[in-house]
């Protein structure tokens, strides 16, 4: 485990708000979590809790009691939960009959834990802070919109070919790459469900009640925004407009009851996207505005079952690493909270039992992306967290998606009708993450469609680390500080569907420096395997590579292809 390292200054430096300045979220509820001993097998209901093994509890009955509190089962009955098991066989998943949630006690949730956890039948107790959206403020502000949306396609960096982006327009090409298929629940707070650009595909509400507060809906409209936002000639597109999307609320039910409800509501290769983060132990856990020492929340041990629970049927978890600039190999994650369970181990440790989320960090967009310079394209940004167990990163800053910008009409288009706002600078670990959903979405459409089986959570992980575009160095931030590569969805098709590429040896070539029609981009074309297989703006050192192979008498260029582009190519001779 390593030293904190403090982030440094100049570009892609700042703090999470403008010029490091910060900003927050209001709305979100402590939550007071309960951990019973597996020997008394609590069993609550209205009338009071009992023990169906036959344990003495009538002191925490008689203590609810007097404090008018409720005590409920965090993920559902007994009953409930045995209908809807982990799968078959899969180890370690966490005993979730063990978890309830505390109803009541408003502010005084500190004092009624340490009370709690001394009664007998429970193991612990706990507080949670207030999970809040991974986002950041980008330090603009409103433009008025027009009253007709215009195409805002061409501000998306993040849907062109790597390593700019991911290839999304390469991957709706394809038969699924669109994310048909497939069903992504965005874990978060609320959302403005009637935007223009949303109604396609959008299911609605799956579980739990929306916030009212204009911040969090700006925030999971842009979300959804980015994954899947209607293709048109208006407003964006989604990275994968044919997928169905849903949302899940924590309030009133907390975080972990949410992850839970719309894991049992999606099949094996469908996704739950985790957009929170939370004040971690740094500083004492306490709320700051800066977003410093926030957390990814799987390090909460009810976060952590319910994920692990999601992940054991076979459906893909990814989750916000956080903004809080922190290192998760810092041994400070490794003392364990006095509050949690005895069994809890650091979950940021690649070394212990993983939850099977997918962990993403917060990478610069290429300089000059909306007029900006956050630093060498794929650094990581100051805020974002960092260590061995992020598994990939997507574009933290100058996201163009629906919705407003933090709590005020959109950026880039505003106006009096919030269906119709626009931002340029939706950033965090939340935008990050929703661009790594959008991308392996589309893996996941692919994959249908050819009825091959989906990537199970332990696949994506790995085909997110061994494929993309790698990190970069940035002063002060280098990429020794893990976030991860950016996802290239052509090169992990290579990789999951070696049936649609095919390969062969080039037997002669034609460099196309000056294309015909105009429109089509510079192209190195190379006769493979009986046809032609284009190389769209082919890097100087390639051309000169594939040149000087041809002219030695015996060219050795092995290319691989998937219909007529090329998405590899080796020159040995």
């Amino acid at each position: 485990m390593s030293d904190q390292v403090q982030p440094a200054e100049g570009r892609g430096a700042s703090g999470p708000g403008p010029d490091g300045a910060g900003f927050t979220y209001r709305g979100a509820e402590q939550e007071l979590i309960v951990v019973a001993r597996p020997e008394a097998r609590l069993r609550a209901r209205a009338e009071g809790v009992r023990s169906a093994a036959g344990a003495d509890v009538s002191a925490l009955d008689m203590f609810l009691g007097d404090e008018q509190l409720t005590l409920e089962p965090l993920f559902g009955s007994e009953e409930r939960l045995q209908q809807s098991a982990a799968a078959p066989g899969e180890p370690d998943v966490p005993d979730l009959t063990l978890f309830y949630r505390v109803r009541g006690g408003g502010s005084r949730a500190q004092e009624l834990r340490a009370r709690i956890a001394a009664l007998p039948g429970i193991d612990t107790a706990y507080v949670k802070p207030g999970a809040v959206p991974a986002s950041v403020d980008d330090g603009r502000r409103l433009k008025e919109g027009a009253p007709v949306t215009p195409d805002f396609s061409g501000r998306q960096g993040c849907l062109r070919p790597a390593p700019e982006g991911v290839d999304a327009h390469w991957a709706w090409q394809r038969p699924g790459g669109s994310g048909q298929g497939v069903t992504v629940i965005d874990v978060e707070g609320a959302w403005q469900l009637g935007h223009e650009d949303l109604a396609a595909k959008l299911a609605g509400v799956v579980v739990g009640t929306p916030l009212t507060d204009l911040a969090w809906r700006n925030h999971g409209t842009a979300v959804i925004g980015v994954i899947g936002g209607d293709r048109g000639e208006s407003g964006v597109n989604g990275i994968v407009p044919e997928a169905v999307t849903a949302a899940a609320s924590l309030q009133g039910i907390g975080t972990a009851a949410a992850i839970h409800a719309a894991a049992d509501r999606l099949g094996p290769g469908d996704v739950v996207l985790v957009e929170l983060h939370r004040p971690g132990p740094r500083f004492e856990y306490a709320e700051r505005d800066d977003q410093r020492g926030y957390v990814a929340i799987e390090w909460w041990p009810d976060d952590f079952a319910a994920i692990r629970y999601a992940t054991s049927r076979g459906v893909l978890v990814v989750e916000a690493a956080g903004n809080g600039g922190e290192s998760l190999d810092d041994a400070v994650y490794e003392r364990r909270p006095d509050e949690f369970p005895q069994w809890w181990r650091n979950p940021f440790n690649p070394s212990n039992q993983s939850s099977g989320a997918v962990l993403v960090g917060a990478g610069a967009p290429p300089p000059g992306t909306h007029g900006r310079d956050h630093g060498p394209d794929r650094s990581r940004l100051a805020f974002s967290n960092y260590g061995a167990r992020l598994d990939a990163q997507g574009w933290g800053r100058e996201v163009t998606t629906t919705g407003g910008f933090w709590d005020r009409p959109g950026d880039l288009q505003g106006g009096p009708e919030e269906i119709a706002w626009y931002t340029d600078t939706f950033s965090g670990t939340s935008s990050a993450s929703a661009v790594v959903v959008g991308a392996l979405a589309s893996l996941q459409g692919m994959l249908k469609a050819a009825s091959l089986p989906p990537m199970s959570p332990e696949r994506a992980r790995e085909v997110l680390r061994t494929t993309g575009s790698p990190q970069q160095d940035a002063p002060g931030r280098p990429a020794s500080q893990r976030i991860g590569n950016r996802p290239d969805i052509r090169a992990a098709v290579g990789r999951l569907l070696p049936q649609a590429v095919g390969s062969g040896q080039a037997e002669r070539y034609w460099d196309e420096l000056l294309p015909y029609p105009r429109e089509l981009p510079p192209r190195l074309r190379l006769f493979v395997a009986g046809g032609w297989r284009n190389l769209n703006h082919p890097s100087p050192e390639i051309r000169q590579a594939v040149h000087s192979a041809f002219a030695g008498g015996r060219p050795d260029v092995r290319v691989w292809f998937s219909d007529d582009e090329i998405v590899g190519l080796v020159v040995t001779g």
